[in-house]
């Protein structure tokens, strides 16, 4: 058995998230592992560097599997492209050690969450934006970020139920660019916990529309109650930018 990293994009619009499930065959972790294995003839199981929900995109998004093929890396590269949907594609196929694995040799993930913030349509960036039309202050924005960035426990800023998991990760940057109507927050860090970033992604917006004060983030960190922190950001603007390892 051979280990190949493939680097790929994809628009999650009409998928129901990465990971494979026995209730539909519309994830793109089962799009892959059905392609790969009727090209192998035998079972192959992805690994992805981490589940995006329904409807997030990616366009850095890394995973590997383990093949019984004679193809190179070239061939599979193009035999992908050739029969995956064209809202899935594949930039690079490389063959690596036994020993990599995406997911837990994983360093540092980079996402954005992208805001219309206007009340006109958008109608070329709807597919990959949220739109939010109320007034923000970009300032305040980025000074509630201030306070979110370095190790913490992130407890309030995820919808995963409490268990033995340990809910502390550091955010190494929280940058935010203003394009013209366009708002674009950044996240780098050591990983995200279940619906961390677009949590994190409402409670800024409610800063930055007046709904909270930027210093109300300490308290939030400290309290661990996911009740008192933002809403859930839909999962149209967030996009997994790149995977470091």
């Amino acid at each position: 058995m051979r280990n190949f990293k493939m680097l790929l994009e994809y628009e999650g619009t009409r998928y129901q998230g990465w990971q494979r499930q026995e209730s539909t065959e519309n994830t793109i972790q089962g799009k892959l592992e059905a392609l790969l294995s009727k090209m192998c003839g035998h079972k192959v199981e992805v690994q992805g560097s981490g589940r995006t929900d329904a409807g997030v995109h990616a366009r850095g998004q890394v995973a590997n599997a383990h093949m019984d093929t004679d193809m190179t890396a070239e061939e599979i590269l193009a035999y992908m492209n050739r029969y995956l949907p064209q809202d899935i594609g594949v930039l690079s196929v490389e063959e690596v050690s036994d020993r990599f694995h995406s997911r837990l040799l994983a360093k540092e993930k980079i996402y954005c969450y992208q805001v219309i913030n206007s009340s006109l349509p958008h109608i070329f960036d709807r597919r990959y934006a949220y739109a939010y039309p109320a007034p923000l202050d970009i300032e305040a924005c980025r000074r509630a970020a201030s306070f979110l960035v370095g190790t913490h426990d992130f407890a309030a800023f995820t919808s995963a139920k409490k268990g033995k998991k340990s809910t502390v990760r550091t955010i190494e940057e929280i940058r935010i660019e203003k394009e013209k109507d366009i708002i674009r927050f950044y996240f780098r860090g050591d990983g995200f916990l279940f619906h961390m970033v677009r949590i994190l992604t409402g409670t800024l917006l409610e800063v930055g529309a007046g709904k909270r004060k930027p210093e109300e983030m300490e308290a939030l960190l400290e309290s661990g109650r996911r009740e008192l922190a933002g809403a859930l950001a839909p999962a149209v603007g967030l996009t997994l930018l790149e995977v470091r390892y």
